[in-house]
C-alpha cells in the first residue's frame, strides 16, 4: 500500500473508504461536464450573486424569477449579446449554471460528511485522514476560485469570464478528480507485477504531465472561445503555421500566450501533437513489460481524445461534441493516473525485498 494508505484501519474499512473516494470522484467528473455544457450555453453569468449556503435555493415563485432576471440584465453581458431574451430564455441558462452550483454543494457535502463519520468511526487516521481533508480544503478553495471567475466576467466591458481564471478553475478540478483517484487507488491491493524499467516509469509520468498540461491549454482555449475560429485541420487557417501577426496580435507576448484565439489554438495543437507521439513512443518502451497493456490503452484514449477534438473543431463546437472533448479528456486523466499509480506501486515494491535483504547497520 501508499504511505498514504497504511494507517487505514482494516481492508473491509479500506474497501468503503475507497468506494466513497470514487464515488466522490465521479461528482467531480460530472461536475467538469456540467461546467462545460454551462460555458458551451452561455450561462455561466446568469446568477450574479454568490450565495453559498441560500443560493441552494432556486426561485420558487415568478416574482423571484422576475428578480433574478432583473439582476442578469443589470449584467454587461445581457446588455452585449443578451438584449431582449424572454423570460423563457433567462430560465434556461440559469438552470444550467444553478445546477453546477448545485453539484459543487452536493460535491461538498458528499465529502464532509463521510469523512466526519469515518473519522469518527477510525476508519481514517493519520496521513490518510490528513489528505482526506486536505482534498477537501481544496473543495473549499475551489468554490471560492469558481466564483472569482464568475465575478471577473460581471465587470464593466466584460462579457464571458476571464480565460485565465478559467483556467485555473478547470485545472483545479481535475487537480481534485487526480488526488481523489490517486488516494482511492492507494487503497487497493493491486497486482503484483515486476517493476518497470525507468524508461517506462518516467515515459508513463512524463505522459500524464503533459496531458495535464494539455488540459489546461484547453481551457485557454475555451475560456477565449477560440474552437468558433481556425476550423480547419490539419491547416489552420490555411497554413502549416499561421503568420507571426496572427498567432501574437496582442500588445505583448505574455498576453498573446493567453489572449490571442490563433495562438492559445495552434498551442494546443501542438501539445496535441507532442502528446501522441510521447504516448506512441511509451507504449512501444512498455512492449514486453507487465505494463504493456496499460501503455496500449493509454494511446488508445489519448488518440481517441485526438479525433475527438478534430471533430469538435472542424463542427465549429456543437454542445454534443464539446462535452464529450471535455468530459473524455477526464476519463483519460483517470486512466493515465491508474497506470502511473501501478508503476510506481511495482517500482516500490521491486525495492522492499532489496531493503530488507541490506544488512543492518
Amino acid at each position: 500500500m501508499t504511505a498514504v494508505a497504511a494507517r487505514s484501519a482494516s481492508p473491509q474499512s479500506d474497501r468503503i473508504v475507497r468506494l466513497w473516494l470514487f464515488g466522490v470522484a465521479a461528482l467531480v467528473f460530472a461536475i467538469v461536464v456540467v461546467g462545460g455544457a454551462t460555458r458551451l450555453t452561455d450561462s455561466g453569468l446568469s446568477i450574479t450573486e454568490w450565495k453559498p449556503v441560500t443560493g441552494a435555493l432556486p426561485p420558487l415563485s415568478h416574482a423571484q424569477w422576475l428578480e433574478e432576471f432583473a439582476k442578469y440584465r443589470a449584467s454587461p453581458q445581457y446588455d452585449a449579446i443578451n438584449r431582449g431574451m424572454s423570460l423563457g430564455d433567462f430560465q434556461f441558462i440559469f438552470w444550467w449554471e444553478w445546477a453546477h452550483r448545485f453539484l459543487g454543494r452536493l460535491i461538498g457535502a458528499a465529502m464532509l460528511l463521510p469523512w466526519l463519520f469515518f473519522v469518527a468511526k477510525g476508519w481514517l487516521r493519520g496521513r490518510l485522514a490528513a489528505a482526506t481533508f486536505g482534498i477537501g480544503v481544496l473543495m473549499g478553495v475551489q468554490g471560492l476560485v469558481g466564483w472569482l471567475m464568475v465575478a471577473s466576467g460581471l465587470e464593466p466591458g466584460m462579457v464571458y469570464v476571464a480565460p485565465l481564471k478559467l483556467m485555473f478553475h478547470l485545472t483545479l478540478a481535475c487537480l481534485i478528480f487526480a488526488l481523489l483517484v490517486w488516494v482511492a487507488l492507494g487503497l487497493g491491493q493491486g497486482r503484483e507485477r515486476e517493476a518497470p524499467p525507468d524508461r517506462v516509469r518516467w515515459g508513463g509520468i512524463a505522459v500524464l504531465a503533459l496531458l495535464a498540461l494539455q488540459i489546461a491549454l484547453g481551457a485557454l482555449v475555451a475560456g477565449n472561445r477560440a474552437g468558433m475560429r481556425f476550423n480547419d485541420w490539419p491547416l489552420m487557417d490555411g497554413a502549416w503555421i499561421p503568420p507571426a501577426n496572427v498567432l501574437f496580435d496582442r500588445p505583448t507576448v505574455a498576453e498573446a500566450f493567453v489572449d490571442s484565439l490563433a495562438l492559445v489554438q495552434f498551442n494546443h495543437r501542438l501539445a496535441a501533437y507532442a502528446l501522441l507521439a510521447l504516448a506512441l513512443w511509451h507504449m512501444l518502451a512498455a512492449r514486453g513489460t507487465a505494463f504493456a497493456k496499460g501503455a496500449v490503452v493509454l494511446f488508445g484514449l489519448i488518440a481517441a481524445q485526438a479525433v475527438i477534438g478534430i471533430v469538435t473543431l472542424m463542427l465549429v463546437v456543437p454542445l454534443w461534441a464539446g462535452l464529450a472533448h471535455q468530459g473524455f479528456a477526464v476519463l483519460v486523466l483517470g486512466h493515465a493516473l491508474a497506470h502511473v499509480h501501478g508503476l510506481t506501486r511495482a517500482r516500490r515494491a521491486g525495492r522492499e525485498p532489496m531493503a530488507r535483504a541490506l544488512p543492518a547497520e
